[in-house]
């Protein structure tokens, strides 16, 4: 048993079972026993590999298309380059040796990250440092100087907590039921999914009411408080943000949890494994629009990164180095076929508006 769901058990015991949005908050950020309390391990030796990790050419492209968005909001002389969750730094460390392209943007983009892990801070420096960049680390956007400024979130909105429901025929209807964690009947020592008294519809984002029997849903409550701090950056000056990760439409239950790249199941070892949920990118989109910033897509990521030029750049490298031109295959493939990440994985750009409309989209 792990200290946290050690701790878990005590809570359910004394105050009664947890939403699975409480559950994930305390899986990942509780401040003893989160898996976030620790550095994740990211990559092929951690519990679970993300796109820039896999290859070199997602952060380039995110990189070139940094440089034309800059390039599209008029080359102001300031930029601020922000990234949310930067992992390992791979990212943006990517991006940036791709961006030498354009010794302006370089010369403009002054770039903060959005971290409050140490562990993580330390192996960001080190990897922004190879390639020449500087970051400032910044616990939230409010720290972030003013000026215009693009925004990265890749990999990072999908760790909101959500909250389930199951829709159920009851003597008054159908109804939603929150899906929760508590105790097993059998052994107190244990946790186990259950469901909680029938909840009215009005609970739900109105694009999840209503359904048929056995139809479940999720959604993520801190979801349009992220979208309202882009919002208020975006409408004070000019700038876009965007957003990538693996997508849903808020219809059924896509809680996992991932351990050493393997599925474990979520309630298995609190606190020692990842835990994830799809991020309803359309209804952020909404969300966005609601606010008055101009949103594109969501669309696939395989389509977003065939659009800014992949193939050839998947070409190019093979050209270059040969002798990796299967393992550059073998990228190019993972992160855009739709049997990879090319579908489940989405992609979302919120501009400001009157702004041209943003590459790959």
């Amino acid at each position: 048993m792990t200290p946290l769901k050690r701790k878990l058990i005590a809570q359910i015991r004394a105050d009664g079972p947890l939403t699975i949005a409480q559950f994930m908050a305390a899986g990942l950020y509780d401040p003893q026993h989160g898996y976030y309390a620790r550095a994740p391990l990211i990559g092929e030796d951690g519990d679970f590999i993300t796109a820039p990790e896999m290859s070199q050419m997602f952060g380039e492209l995110i990189g070139l298309w940094c440089v034309n968005e800059w390039e599209a909001m008029g080359r102001p002389p300031a930029l601020q380059l922000v990234e949310f969750g930067p992992g390992r730094g791979v990212l943006m460390a990517d991006a940036w040796r791709a961006a030498r392209i354009r010794p302006a943007f370089l010369a403009a983009a002054a770039i903060s990250l959005i971290e409050i892990n140490d562990g993580l801070k330390r192996a960001q420096r080190t990897a922004l440092a190879a390639v020449g960049a500087e970051p400032t680390h910044r616990a939230s956007l409010d720290e972030v100087p003013e000026g215009p400024t693009l925004i990265l979130m890749n990999e990072f909105l999908d760790c909101l907590p959500v909250r389930e429901f199951v829709r159920m025929r009851t003597d008054s209807g159908l109804m939603w039921r929150e899906r929760v964690v508590g105790l097993a009947p059998d052994d107190p020592e244990e946790i186990q999914f259950g469901l909680a008294a029938a909840v009215h519809d009005s609970v739900l984002p109105p694009h999840l009411r209503g359904g048929e029997d056995g139809a479940a849903a999720e959604f993520a409550p801190g979801l349009a408080g992220w979208i309202d701090q882009i919002a208020a950056r975006l409408r004070a000056q000019p700038g876009r943000a965007l957003i990538i990760d693996y997508a849903t439409d808020g219809r059924g239950h896509t809680l996992q949890a991932m351990a050493a790249h393997e599925h474990v199941h979520p309630l298995q070892c609190p606190g020692e494994a990842d835990l994830t949920a799809c991020v309803d990118l359309a209804h952020a989109a909404d969300l966005a629009r609601a606010t008055g910033l101009d949103a594109a897509g969501p669309v696939p990521q395989g389509a977003l990164l065939m659009a800014l030029g992949v193939e050839a750049r998947a070409a190019a490298l093979s050209r270059a180095h040969p002798e990796s031109a299967a393992q550059i295959a073998r990228g190019l493939r993972r992160l855009t076929h739709r049997d990879e990440m090319g579908a489940l994985f989405q992609a979302l750009c919120l501009s400001t508006p009157q702004l041209p409309a943003p590459a790959g989209f």
